[in-house]
């Protein structure tokens, strides 16, 4: 947004820093792409957060789009931490695990709002309302590749 100044991105050692210095956190995201590289699929989240004790902890989150599964959520040990994460440009934010049991992209969401980015192009998922079919629609599982077989045959 013109006149507003953007935030300072921080490099790897600089948000791990941050974060001891703070106990706040930091984070960077990439997006995911699938087959066709049209159009992102998911995303893959960084975040580097105070452990209460003076020191750090980076945490891997990734997962597809509206979807609450995530594909991974753990605690990266220092020595595992790839390269091209280290080279990665991070932002100071705040983070709560609670908001780990939302969408990709709504964690994506919480962490910008609050860092305090004005990101007018970024679809509010928070406030969206969700829409679900009525009571009476069937979806039809046989259309999906295969016919579901009956209780208590798995042989097929």
């Amino acid at each position: 947004m013109p006149g507003q100044p953007e935030q300072e991105r921080l490099t790897f050692d600089q948000a791990v820093n941050y974060a001891r210095a703070s106990g706040k956190a930091a984070f960077a995201a990439a997006p995911v792409f699938g087959d066709d590289a049209g159009a992102a699929e998911g995303a893959r989240v960084f975040i580097i957060e105070a452990d209460g004790h003076g020191r750090h902890r980076i945490r891997f989150v990734a997962g597809p789009f509206f979807s609450v599964a995530l594909a991974a959520n753990e605690v990266l040990a220092d020595d595992d931490i790839p390269a091209r994460v280290r080279e990665m440009q991070f932002m100071r934010t705040s983070f709560s695990e609670d908001w780990l049991s939302d969408q990709i992209q709504v964690l994506i969401g919480r962490l910008v709002q609050a860092a305090a980015m004005v990101a007018p192009e970024m679809p509010n998922y928070l406030e969206m309302g969700a829409h679900a079919a009525p009571a009476e629609v069937v979806f039809p599982i046989g259309r999906i590749g295969r016919a579901a077989s009956p209780r208590g045959n798995r042989d097929s």
